[in-house]
């Protein structure tokens, strides 16, 4: 595909349209191969959120980014229930790196010997024996965000050097010219299907391209083709409440748009849960769960597993969210109605049925009615809560739920 490609453009002297429809083949060729790496959306766990590059280990070794945090995470991973929910992967992010020197005598990429002392194969190796995937970061740009070595202009044997040590997720963030990405991203899709291994491609290209999504199609569409399994969109969430709102608003108003990008193999990434946090409220983290899961976001949760209160616990495991999420159609959501002052209703198409989040993003809490039209029912519709797993009954013409400021009712809906 990649010759004809190449074959159509030597035949027309204004290619520009042809160059379009190329890309396009390549992309449902790309998306094509990349449903066997990430049929539902990732889930899993990442350190960035809390931990961020926090180097110090003299003074806090017990939330620092070493081979211990790691090690702790994924067994937490398994022993609280989280691994056999669906959250398969522990990421390291950012700041794992070697500095001095930035590669080996071979040109490799290395860990910190001091915070890694066992080395990178090896804590994959501990990760894999507890059933549970490696996921690990680099950038496409000379050094990281944190400044440490990245791989720009080496993405062949950084691809081979993680696929050496076990990785099976690699999340690669800009930080660097966006000139570039324009070849490293497709550069570095290349490198990991050569490879050897299979390893899940987490791209952040989109994010450093400003706002407008409708202005990024022939990105997504050059991501899909080049084995990209998910992006990250839009800016980086932090951990309070103003971030979270401004993201949901964010892919409130694009995500009509961003449905025709996300299915198997390819997905919107809206970033990592904050549930489990004391930055948000106990209602704040059922709208991320509900919002997340109805746009087939990854669920990739950014916490210290260790502090998460039941709660937030079991909002996390809930099996019956975690199934929207995982829906086999692989049909993203949308938000079909509200706007950032009013009762939100957001929706997305499941296996038999329908699955709808009531938002109310005020501070006050809110009567929010669903119009059963407006998501194609019609005549007795049966409702069924999915914080509860439980059955409300039969309903016509429309569903009221009262919402608690900053929350969501999550219903399935089903005839």
């Amino acid at each position: 595909l990649k010759l004809q490609f190449l074959y159509l453009i030597a035949l027309t002297p204004d290619h520009s349209h042809t160059m379009k429809a190329a890309l396009m083949l390549l992309a449902l060729a790309g998306g094509a191969a990349a449903k066997d790496l990430a049929p539902t959306p990732p889930m899993g766990w990442m350190n960035w959120v809390i931990f961020r590059c926090n180097v110090d280990c003299a003074s806090s070794n017990t939330t620092c980014i070493n081979e211990d945090l790691f090690k702790v995470h994924t067994d937490a991973l398994v022993s609280d229930g989280y691994l056999a929910a669906g959250y398969d992967t522990i990421h390291i992010d950012d700041c794992w790196m070697e500095r001095t020197p930035p590669r080996d005598a071979e040109g490799k990429l290395s860990w910190d010997k001091a915070r890694f002392p066992s080395g990178m194969p090896a804590l994959g190796a501990y990760m894999h024996a507890k059933g549970v995937k490696f996921g690990t970061y680099t950038a496409e740009s000379p050094t990281t965000c944190a400044g440490y070595p990245a791989s720009s202009d080496h993405e062949d044997i950084d691809a081979k050097t993680f696929a050496s040590w076990g990785v099976d997720y690699l999340k690669v963030d800009g930080c660097g010219p966006v000139a570039y990405y324009e070849k490293g991203y497709p550069a570095m899709g290349a490198a990991l299907e050569n490879s050897g291994r299979d390893i899940v491609y987490s791209c952040s290209w989109p994010a450093y391209l400003g706002s407008n999504e409708t202005a990024k199609g022939d990105c997504y569409k050059s991501m899909i083709a080049h084995g990209c399994n998910l992006w990250r969109n839009w800016a980086d969430i932090q951990c309070n409440w103003g971030s979270l709102h401004g993201i949901i608003e964010h892919y409130g108003k694009y995500g009509e748009y961003l449905q025709q990008f996300a299915g198997p193999g390819h997905w919107n990434d809206m970033d990592m849960l904050l549930i489990g946090n004391d930055c948000i409220t106990e209602n704040e983290a059922r709208a991320q769960m509900a919002i997340w899961s109805v746009m087939a976001s990854p669920l990739i949760m950014g916490n210290d597993l260790r502090l998460v209160p039941d709660a937030h616990k079991a909002i996390l495991l809930n099996k019956e969210a975690i199934a929207v999420d995982q829906d086999a159609l692989g049909k993203a959501g949308k938000r079909v109605s509200g706007d950032a002052s009013t009762g939100q209703v957001w929706a997305r198409t499941v296996s038999g049925g329908q699955a709808v989040a009531l938002h109310n993003p005020t501070h006050d809490a809110l009567d929010v009615t669903l119009d059963f039209s407006a998501v194609g029912l019609s005549g007795a519709v049966n409702v069924r809560c999915i914080w509860e797993q439980t059955d409300l009954g039969s309903f016509t013409g429309s569903f009221k739920a009262t919402v608690p400021a900053h929350g969501a009712a999550f219903l399935k809906l089903t005839q």
